[in-house]
């Protein structure tokens, strides 16, 4: 018993524990200074194809903004013009939604941070030489047809017994390869895409073809060198190297291309 009442404060020490002094009370939080930054945005509306596309103009006050470059067109959106269009998703780099050119880089909106040289404008176009669905939406349609193309699954015959094996090794020669978000920074980037697009696969569907290749459990890896055997679809890379310059998940699509010419070069 007595220890049950040891345990226990007095009242009067329970009351000046939990009071404040009228200072703390009548403490207001400081107002930030207000941090003005132009955002220059590429508009086109496809509804209305006589007029031209522009560079349209918003102010920004960053201390009420988020740090990243979505923060500030999700805050333009909500805030100031919500006809303003572009695609965003996951917000944390994962979905590739975001992918457009910012500054002159193609790159994710949801990594890219805003600068805080507030006399320097940002300029934000979008994905750069792709039909353009509205404002900072591209197209993927081609994108995408190309990715299916090199059928980016495991074809492997069933094992005799138990399940496919992978040492530590094999599992290894994916890493670096498998991160890839489809995001089309790398392709977009590419001058030989941008010319070749209708048959040259670009840098990002490349790496995702040699993704199955390497991997120790795909038994058709044959099939998948022959499609990539002609002028087009592999060899309109010419090692530029802007493809793994702008990747924003900081992959090395170059790399993956000269190890597909390798291998089709050892046959």
């Amino acid at each position: 018993m007595s220890l049950l009442r040891s345990s226990v404060l007095p009242l009067a020490n329970v009351s000046r524990a939990f009071s404040t002094t009228t200072a703390r009370k009548l403490a207001v939080a400081a107002e930030k200074p207000v941090l003005i930054k132009e955002f220059k945005i590429y508009r086109w509306n496809p509804d209305e194809p006589s007029k031209k596309p522009t560079l349209q103009s918003y102010q920004v006050d960053l201390n009420q903004c988020g740090p990243m470059v979505l923060d500030a067109l999700i805050k333009i959106k909500n805030e100031a013009d919500p006809t303003l269009t572009f695609r965003r998703s996951c917000r944390e780099g994962i979905c590739g939604s975001c992918a457009m050119n910012i500054n002159g880089q193609n790159t994710l909106a949801c990594l890219c941070r805003i600068e805080r040289d507030t006399p320097k404008e940002t300029r934000i176009y979008p994905l750069p030489h792709m039909y353009i669905v509205k404002d900072l939406v591209p197209d993927m349609t081609q994108f995408y047809k190309q990715y299916k193309s090199i059928k980016p699954f495991l074809q492997s015959e069933p094992p005799a017994q138990g399940e496919h094996l992978q040492s530590p090794a094999e599992r290894r020669k994916l890493d670096g390869l498998y991160e890839c978000i489809l995001c089309a920074c790398c392709s977009t980037s590419c001058p030989s895409y941008w010319w070749n697009q209708d048959e040259y696969l670009g840098p990002a569907t490349l790496m995702q073809a040699y993704r199955w290749m390497a991997d120790s459990r795909d038994t058709h890896k044959a099939e998948r060198k022959a499609q990539l055997q002609n002028e087009l679809s592999l060899y309109r890379c010419h090692t530029i190297f802007n493809c793994s310059r702008t990747c924003p998940k900081g992959l090395n699509p170059a790399e993956a291309i000269a190890k597909i010419k390798l291998d089709l070069a050892a046959e």
